[in-house]
């Protein structure tokens, strides 16, 4: 949400899908690679089949999730220092 507030975007969080918006625009707002794009919205889509199906989630795929997340916040805070140095 913050590479995309960073960026002038803003998604309607009360209506579904938000968090998938958010995923998929990483390419374009801070220049995440396609492929961990779409490794991290594997991620988004297995929480989703727990919390609303009740699904497990394996521990590597939590551990994966983790490993993401991190390498996530060093990249946009890498991203907004450079680009956005007025919102830090």
């Amino acid at each position: 949400m913050a590479a995309l507030w960073a960026n002038g975007y803003r998604t309607a969080t009360s209506q579904p899908g938000h968090h998938q918006t958010a995923i998929q625009a990483l390419p374009k707002t801070v220049g995440l690679p396609i492929e961990t794009m779409v490794l991290l919205d594997a991620l988004r889509k297995q929480r989703n089949l727990s919390d609303y199906e009740g699904d497990a989630i394996a521990p590597g795929a939590v551990d994966e999730c983790l490993k993401q997340a991190q390498a996530l916040l060093v990249l946009v805070k890498a991203w907004m220092a450079e680009h956005r140095p007025d919102l830090g």
